[in-house]
């Protein structure tokens, strides 16, 4: 019963983390706008598997290395914050540019594009296993067993992409696009300038 209580918690509180808005929030919902439902399931999934790699990470020790050299740290927290103000580059530049048309003879292309994008994105951030870390040793027994570590994974799997998803189901319809397709300079700007923020957020973060 200790280990149920303690994964149900897990789960609410990684669920509330994993929904409150940041970078990956702002990269699905472009994603999904701009190149559709494909590209915006790819997206989801590409964070799902970043988040479950530093899950992984945190669960198997990476963070004492990170604990224990601080400039690999940095290395990581540099990187991400620079690639997250290229992203907030590239949503500024081309913000007054119309929505393309679906063409199907990328969609494919550009669906992978964005997992892609999203993935480096999730794996930029070191914050993501830290924060993972701390939830981990305040909430999960000091000693679990095997098939615990197991179940955090899936849980970790399951809210990540059960969110995300939802995200991109819902910014991919048509109405959305319409919207989207309305308010694009603005929205992008608005989107472009968070990713900034969060970006130089992350790089002086200490």
């Amino acid at each position: 019963m200790e280990y149920v209580a303690a994964l149900a918690g897990l789960a609410v509180v990684h669920l509330l983390a994993v929904a409150s808005p940041g970078p990956s929030t702002v990269l699905v919902i472009q994603t999904a706008a701009v190149s559709g439902r494909r590209a915006g399931l790819l997206a989801a999934f590409a964070m799902m598997l970043g988040a479950l790699a530093w899950a992984a990470a945190a669960l198997y020790g990476l963070q004492v290395l990170f604990a224990r050299f601080d400039w690999l740290y940095a290395a990581f927290r540099i990187g991400g914050a620079a690639y997250l103000l290229y992203l907030a580059f590239m949503l500024l530049r081309h913000a007054g540019a119309p929505l393309p048309e679906a063409d199907p003879s990328a969609v494919h292309v550009g669906a992978w594009h964005g997992f892609l994008k999203a993935l480096l994105l999730q794996l930029s951030n070191p914050k993501v296993m830290v924060f993972m870390g701390s939830i981990f040793v305040s909430l999960l027994p000091a000693q679990p067993p095997a098939c615990m570590d197991a179940t955090v994974l899936v849980i970790v799997a399951a809210n990540e992409f059960t969110w995300f998803a939802l995200l991109a189901l819902l910014f991919s319809g048509e109405t959305a696009r319409a919207f989207y397709r309305r308010t694009k300079p603005w929205l992008d700007r608005f989107m472009g300038g968070a990713l900034a923020l969060l970006g130089l957020k992350l790089a002086l973060d200490r």
